[in-house]
């Protein structure tokens, strides 16, 4: 087959949750014969070389800036249909990019990634009719919805709501037009049932290549000290560790004076650099981030909003670490709590969680020994590859009757 495909990001190097999902979904099917033509959006937040060399597949990086300007979200709020946070995605260099590829090549199916790109397959669609494969890494309106639960300034929160209800609506129209949904979790593909999705919906997780996690067996890294590591320029990553440091890291650092907190992730915040906390080390971005993972003892996401799937907790399992995260946090994978991974939702069970795991080192070692065996039998990667593969041959099959 040779595939079209559309992402909202230079996918490679594969450094946090997004880039991993795309370039290992990239990669698997290089892997299994298709040929690949990448057309990825080179954004500011991860700017890459404009142009790439490699041998799996064809890459062309079209600039887009899609920095925030207020004048144009102001616009886009008074005036506009299409959300602003998609509306900054758009690009006449990458329609003409993708008009060039498709006039030269007679693809199988075209695949974009994530609502981000959905606003193309307009411009696709005039120039052919072969399937078109959106497949979403969240369901967007619902992490600003949740975002707005939380958020206390009556202007952000009227935004917020504001923005949830008008990706609602596009997310709603633009799925339906989709030939067929790889959803990222069974959570995800109900949302969207709800929403009256009728396109095909498959559920396809992010893909884990095992081979540099493995080497990791659990009950490694420091004693007494917990970690953490996350984009730290995704709002609901900065609201659940800011919720952290303000409620529960207050209440364990009395129980457990010793305890370290390590904290990393790229884009830190200068508010984050300059904490000043006794035992709250803050290392910014680390370029081996499985190497960080296992220098430290406990895991912790403490994610308020979201949706979609927090690939680096699977990739914190496939390291064999023992991860504490609240419910949202490990939306998406069919974990059980207390046995492969621990569940807190409130401030005392963070503590009393946080307390347990860092001083029982059989109930931990359990418990990351289990997460190892989870992220094996359900996220290996040419395991998920052959759900996508399975979507394809379905719409092909469904068009062929």
């Amino acid at each position: 087959m040779r595939v079209l495909h559309l992402t909202y990001r230079v996918p490679f190097p594969a450094n946090d949750g997004g880039s991993i999902a795309i370039s290992n979904m990239i990669i698997g099917l290089s892997q299994n014969g298709c040929t690949l033509d990448v057309v990825a959006i080179n954004t500011p937040k991860h700017k890459q070389s404009e142009t790439t060399q490699n041998t799996l597949y064809n890459q062309y990086n079209v600039f887009v800036d899609t920095k925030i300007s207020a004048f144009k979200l102001m616009k886009n709020v008074l005036l506009g249909t299409i959300p602003y946070n998609v509306e900054r995605f758009y690009s006449e260099a990458v329609t003409t990019q993708l008009k060039t590829l498709l006039q030269a090549h007679p693809y199988d199916f075209i695949q974009l990634e994530s609502a981000f790109t959905a606003l193309y397959m307009d411009e696709i669609r005039k120039y052919t009719d072969v399937p078109v494969i959106i497949r979403t890494h969240n369901i967007e309106y619902m992490i600003w919805e949740r975002l707005a639960v939380h958020e206390k300034n009556p202007v952000k929160k009227w935004f917020f709501k504001h923005l949830s209800k008008r990706l609602k609506k596009f997310e709603t129209s633009y799925y339906n037009k989709a030939d067929g949904i790889a959803s990222i979790t069974h959570d995800d593909r109900l949302r969207m049932l709800e929403m009256g999705i009728t396109s095909p919906i498959a559920v396809v997780p992010a893909g884990i290549i095992l081979d540099k996690y493995l080497q990791y067996k659990g009950d490694k890294g420091k004693l007494n000290t917990i970690f953490s590591i996350s984009s730290l320029d995704w709002m609901p990553n900065i609201e659940g560790l800011k919720w952290f440091l303000k409620h529960v890291w207050p209440k364990v650092a009395v129980a457990k004076p010793e305890l370290e907190l390590h904290i990393a992730g790229k884009a830190t915040p200068q508010w984050l650099k300059e904490l000043n906390q006794k035992n709250i080390i803050v290392h910014g971005f680390v370029d081996d981030s499985v190497a960080f993972m296992n220098s430290w003892q406990l895991m912790i996401v403490p994610l308020l909003s979201g949706s979609g799937m927090r690939v680096k907790i699977i990739e914190g399992f496939a390291s064999g670490k023992c991860v504490v995260s609240t419910s949202v946090g490990a939306e998406g994978i069919p974990y059980s709590h207390g046995e492969n991974i621990v569940i807190a939702d409130t401030v005392d069970e963070w503590v009393d969680a946080i307390i347990l795991l860092t001083e029982d080192k059989e109930k931990r070692n359990t418990i990351e020994r289990n997460a190892q065996e989870l992220v094996c039998r359900e996220f290996e990667n040419k395991q998920v590859i052959g759900k996508v593969i399975k979507l394809y041959d379905q719409i092909r099959e469904d068009r062929e009757q």
